[in-house]
């Protein structure tokens, strides 16, 4: 008797679809859960040259916390490539203009740095309050 090891093909892969509400949760821990569900480490199949993660829908970004002092002092900083050309943004103004770019960047910092994050990230919605284009996508449970 011969025990083959099971090797995941792309064709195996199915993607499930979840809906997590960000209403008063902790963005770290929030963005752990979120990354885990992308990458597939969940699944019994998981391969780590494969993507197998699913869809992820996140609703209410506007109402996500953070704690201690860090709605002051976190710091988001963007680089134009020109001499002079480095802008900054606290997590305060940033959550008041674009709410939705503060847990896209906590995702794709905890995804692993490679050529499957940029198809994982597109799997990441995002939206700012709890109505979203994606309610068929759920299974009824009846």
């Amino acid at each position: 008797m011969t025990i083959r090891t099971y090797s995941t093909k792309a064709k195996d892969i199915k993607r499930d679809w979840h809906l997590f509400d960000a209403q008063d949760k902790i963005l770290g821990r929030f963005s752990t859960q979120v990354a885990q569900l992308l990458i597939g480490k969940t699944k019994p199949y998981f391969t780590p040259h494969l993507d197998c993660g699913d869809y992820v829908v996140v609703i209410n970004s506007d109402h996500i916390k953070v704690t201690g002092r860090k709605a002051q002092q976190k710091t988001y900083y963007h680089h134009s490539n020109y001499p002079g050309g480095l802008k900054s943004i606290t997590f305060e103004k940033q959550l008041q203009k674009d709410s939705r770019k503060i847990i896209q960047l906590a995702v794709k910092n905890m995804l692993p740095k490679n050529k499957l994050r940029s198809p994982r990230l597109k799997r990441l919605k995002v939206f700012k309050a709890d109505n979203h284009i994606y309610q068929d996508k759920f299974k009824k449970h009846a």
